[in-house]
């Protein structure tokens, strides 16, 4: 009779250290110890034994039975304690869930494709600081101080001497202080202004273009802004150029292509003039060559910038500049 409550034994501990599994171990606990259980029914019948072996068979067999409530116990808390939870368990029946991918800023997005277009036609890109000097924001670029064009700029100023810069331009005089023509450059990055409003905001991107060479003309501006032009839009989309004026360059004019929305029958984004202005041009001012040691009798050159956030609110149809800033998913999602 002890040899078969030591087999007992044996049986449960094999079975209870072959499984990791909760309701095994339960069932198993269930099977050896329950009301019915084999260790249970056991006890009942040492009544049947000679008396002489009772003593010794009830003892062995609680001993068996301590043991082995307690083994079930260990191994029912360490089972539990390890188990995922229902909702974290992996249901490996189910296709995989693909993870949401980000993309590019529309902005960014945007810049990249202008720079793009501008490498294909043979330009560098040249990038500098963001802080700059009232010299390289402004006098290099033919407006001294107390010159009636400050006063279309409202700047950031630092000090007397230093500003969040109103434009990338100042790269221009940067590069050709250190580059012998021809030089051939798109500036982009951020530029600051004190506005702020539907279609103008503190901090926005610009890009740049300088290209100084001998024999260089307006037609030659007239032909890389028309080409930009198509590739950033579509072939069909006309341009114009309207005199302007800006102290870096002379002659200036103001680009403006058919509108996008209405294609030149007039609407509400267009001021019902069919056009759409996208950015500011000329021929680079001999005083600015004169600033940089440039021969203006030998080299001429053109010049023109444009504000990346207008070029994208054109070719997305977005009509609130500040939406580009808010991060808000419902509308970066689109892109």
């Amino acid at each position: 009779m002890e040899k078969h409550i030591e087999q007992i034994r044996d049986e449960a501990f094999r079975e209870l250290n072959a499984t990791s599994d909760p309701e095994r171990i339960k069932e198993l606990s269930v099977r050896y110890l329950g009301r019915k259980g084999a260790i249970t029914q056991f006890l009942r019948n040492i009544s049947g034994l000679p008396p002489e072996e009772r003593p010794e068979a009830g003892r062995r067999a609680n001993e068996v039975k301590k043991e082995l409530d307690a083994a079930v116990k260990s191994a029912l808390e360490t089972a539990e304690s390890g188990a995922p939870a229902a909702e974290d368990r992996i249901d490996v029946s189910l296709p995989g869930r693909t993870p949401p991918r980000g993309h590019l800023h529309p902005l960014t997005r945007i810049t990249r494709e202008i720079c793009d277009i501008f490498t294909r036609l043979g330009f560098d890109v040249a990038e500098g600081p963001e802080v700059e000097s009232d010299y390289y924001n402004f006098e290099a670029l033919n407006i001294p101080k107390n010159h009636p064009a400050r006063d279309m700029q409202d700047t950031f100023y630092i000090s007397d001497n230093i500003v969040l810069r109103t434009q990338t331009s100042p790269m221009q005089i940067r590069v050709m202080e250190k580059s012998a023509p021809p030089v051939r450059i798109i500036a982009p990055g951020k530029v600051y202004r004190c506005d702020s409003d539907l279609t103008h905001t503190p901090m926005f991107h610009q890009v740049e273009g300088l290209l100084v060479d001998e024999k260089v003309s307006f037609g030659d501006l007239k032909g890389i802004l028309t080409t930009f032009v198509h590739q950033i839009f579509d072939p069909e989309t006309s341009l114009r150029f309207r005199p302007s004026f800006f102290p870096f360059t002379e002659p200036s004019a103001e680009v403006d292509i058919l509108c996008v929305m209405c294609r030149g029958k007039g609407c509400r984004v267009c001021s019902h003039t069919g056009w759409l202005e996208v950015l500011g041009s000329g021929m680079v001012h001999p005083a600015v060559f004169e600033n940089v040691g440039y021969d203006t009798g030998r080299y001429t050159g053109f010049a023109f910038g444009m504000g990346v956030e207008r070029i994208a609110m054109l070719k997305y149809g977005i009509d609130d500049i500040r939406k580009y800033f808010e991060n808000d998913f419902r509308f970066l999602r689109q892109f």
